[in-house]
């Protein structure tokens, strides 16, 4: 074998972490620095569109209708309700970028990796790809003033959010990876080794 035979597999980098984490902030930057490589999905929302939002670009808007129809057909990849609409991510859009010899990078929610994990076991190609990362707040006091620091919630709400955190944070163990969280550039640095490395696999 040369280096010529040898070409990068396709990656499904799905990560996960409460609010709090830094999770969006990491995807984000990921996306930045690898703009050739990793490809955005566009999430299905029933939701309106909001300012210049544009369906296709930022948001396929669907009616709930239309929502229900590709779930009963099993056109999601996951799917989730989010207060009072539903997201989710079309399973072929994921296949379609992956086929195309791309990374897809998702940020889900524990229980939108569950599903993903499950899809997974009745399809190879999202099974050879999945490489899934838990981002973990440092600490529960760490997170709490995260919460708190951002001056955008109530007491309640973070309340709330603080009994979501801790469960998410059992789960943990279902994932490939789980980063400690740090600084900022320390996370950014550690992330995006573990999606180098899932680049170089030969299995």
């Amino acid at each position: 074998m040369t280096s010529e035979n040898f070409r990068p597999s396709p990656v499904l980098l799905l990560v996960s972490g409460p609010a709090g984490s830094g999770k969006t902030t990491l995807c984000e930057r990921m996306t930045a620095a690898f703009p050739q490589d990793i490809r955005r999905v566009v999430t299905c929302t029933t939701r309106a569109p909001r300012g210049s939002e544009r369906h296709g670009i930022d948001y396929f808007f669907l009616s709930r209708e239309e929502f229900e129809r590709g779930v009963a057909a099993g056109d999601f990849l996951e799917h989730a309700q989010v207060h009072s609409n539903r997201y989710g991510t079309r399973h072929a859009q994921v296949r379609e970028i992956l086929d195309a010899g791309r990374d897809v990078l998702l940020n889900l929610d524990v229980q939108g990796a569950a599903t993903v994990r499950r899809v997974a076991q009745r399809d190879d190609r999202v099974a050879r790809a999945l490489v899934s990362v838990f981002i973990m707040p440092p600490s529960v006091e760490e997170l709490r003033a995260r919460l708190t620091g951002r001056g955008t919630d109530a007491s309640d709400e973070i309340e709330r959010r603080m009994r979501v955190a801790l469960d998410e944070m059992a789960r943990w163990r279902e994932y490939d990876f789980c980063l400690v969280s740090g600084s900022r550039e320390r996370d950014f640095e550690r992330i995006r080794a573990v999606y180098l490395a899932a680049k170089m696999r030969v299995r």
